[in-house]
This record gives C-alpha cells, structure tokens and sequence, in this order.
C-alpha cells in the first residue's frame, strides 16, 4: 500500500515499530531511522546511487538488519503543492519498493533540504561535510514530520 495520507499510514501500523525514511535523490538515497514507539528519527546511512535493484538491496538490507515496519518516502513536491519530474519519479521509486511487502507513506519533503542546509551552516559545518550528510539529515528531517504526524493521526 502506499499512501500520501498519515492516517492510513497509521491506520495500517496501530502499534508503532520501527520506520525507514528515505530521501530519493539522483545520486544517492539518504536513509534515517524512527524508534519503535515513533519518538525521534536518526540518520543512517548514505546510499550511492548505482541501479534500481542494488539500491533496493541496500535498503532490504537495513530494513530486515533493523526490524523496519513501515517506510516513509521523501516527495518533492513543487512549491504550489503539484507534482514534478522529480515528484513522478519518486512515485516511481514508491511503486518499485512495493513489492518488501511493507505500507510506504510518501511525506512531502518541499523544505527538507533547505532546512537541514540552514541549519548546518548555522552550525558552521564546512561545504565538504555537509554535502556528504545532507541527504541522510535531510531523510530524518522527513522521518520526524512524518512520525509526528502520525502521533496526531
């Protein structure tokens, strides 16, 4: 099943478990991890883009190592709420992982990036490092919207 809606989500997960988020980007995928009772999210690890199928090994890999239940995708929406290429790719992307036989949310990640970007040069993080975290922070910025959503759910 995947849905855009945090009550579905939630609906499917009644008694919490672990959550995978994913930040889909062209040249790496970003992976964080929520706690069983949907607390807080945690950056994992960075993937490198390579082909479909090893990358979704990667992630097997982390969910079956981690004990994940659910797992919450990154969607890059347009500023005004539509969809774009990236939008129908990351959609693509949702379709391909159905098949672990886990409920995906798709979380709209418009800010994410930006965020997280602001908030590490606030914290003076060098240009070299933060292009090597972002992805990763970016995924447990979208994790903790969308764990929190489904708190309120």
């Amino acid at each position: 099943m995947i849905t855009t809606a945090a009550a579905d989500f939630r609906a499917i997960l009644p008694h919490g478990g672990r959550l995978i988020g994913l930040d889909v980007g062209s040249k790496t995928i970003g992976t964080a991890l929520a706690d069983a009772g949907w607390s807080f999210a945690s950056p994992a690890i960075l993937i490198r883009r390579t082909k479909f199928q090893p990358d979704k090994a990667a992630i097997a890999t982390l969910i079956v190592q981690q004990s994940v239940v659910g797992i919450v995708i990154g969607l890059p929406l347009n500023l005004d709420g539509t969809d774009s290429p990236r939008t129908q790719s990351t959609r693509a992307f949702a379709r391909n992982m159905e098949d672990l036989g886990l409920p995906i949310l798709l979380w709209d990640e418009r800010w994410s990036t930006q965020a997280v970007e602001r908030q590490m040069i606030a914290e003076d993080i060098s240009r070299a490092k933060r292009a090597e975290r972002i992805d990763k922070i970016a995924a447990s910025y979208i994790l903790q919207g969308a764990i929190d959503a489904l708190m309120m759910a």
